[in-house]
């Protein structure tokens, strides 16, 4: 049972199969596909699911890109202020650090007796 089970995991399928497979449309590989790079950029689900309910294809897309464009600042936004953030927490660090080490005063030399 587990070497078939083995051979599927390793299999090939076409989109097609897959779609029958799962029950769903050719088109929802569009649907992963797009939700796969909204997570590399760091978006939420529910901003992906967004973005991608706006889309319909003929439409004018430039709603949907105004959005998309909101999304990535505000994301662009957060993460400067996580990135600001992380830069003052090392400094504080950096300054506790000093101040423990010159507590603790010069480091002596082991000379191996005991």
């Amino acid at each position: 049972m587990r070497q078939i089970e083995k051979e599927r995991a390793d299999a090939e399928y076409s989109i097609g199969e897959l779609a029958a497979e799962f029950d769903v449309t050719p088109r929802e590989r569009t649907r992963l596909k797009l939700t796969l790079r909204g997570k590399r950029l760091g978006l939420t689900l529910s901003e992906i699911r967004d973005l991608i309910d706006m889309y319909e294809p003929g439409r004018d897309e430039r709603p949907q890109l105004e959005r998309f464009l909101a999304v990535l600042e505000a994301h662009k936004a957060a993460l400067e202020r996580q990135s600001e953030d992380i830069e003052a927490q090392l400094a504080e660090l950096a300054a506790f650090e000093k101040r423990v080490r010159k507590q603790l005063g010069p480091r002596r030399k082991r000379t191996g007796r005991s």
